[in-house]
């Protein structure tokens, strides 16, 4: 019953491997990387995928690599929407981690995951 298109989502590790997969998968429609690594700059121009990317406020390691990208997508004219959470820690949506889950920050990005997916997925 499936119309074709397809979507991906990552956290950690596999936000960034949902980035990698946007770079090398021309036919995926969208891709929501939870805190994910930035793909390399030189991959960027293959994006196809409309992107949500979700990033902790307090994630100095991986959102050392936010402006470096917007500035890569804006040049690709890759369709994309930036959320940072501020006062959130990487892993803020791992509800098994008291010393990270951030009830608040999860559940505004699993909303606009949710619908993100509905949207680009229709």
């Amino acid at each position: 019953d499936g119309n074709g298109k397809v979507g991906a989502v990552g956290f950690c590790w596999g936000g960034g491997t949902v980035n990698t997969l946007a770079a090398n998968a021309p036919d995926l429609a969208a891709a929501v990387a939870y805190y994910g690594m930035q793909p390399k700059a030189e991959d960027v121009p293959k994006i196809k995928a409309a992107l949500l990317l979700h990033y902790a406020g307090l994630d100095t390691r991986i959102n050392a690599g936010i402006d470096a990208f917007r500035k890569e997508l804006d040049a690709a004219e890759v369709e994309y929407t930036i959320h940072v959470y501020e006062g959130a820690n990487h892993a803020f949506n791992n509800d098994t981690s008291a010393a990270r889950y951030d009830k608040n920050a999860a559940d505004l990005a699993w909303g606009r995951t949710i619908a993100f997916l509905k949207e680009k997925l229709a």
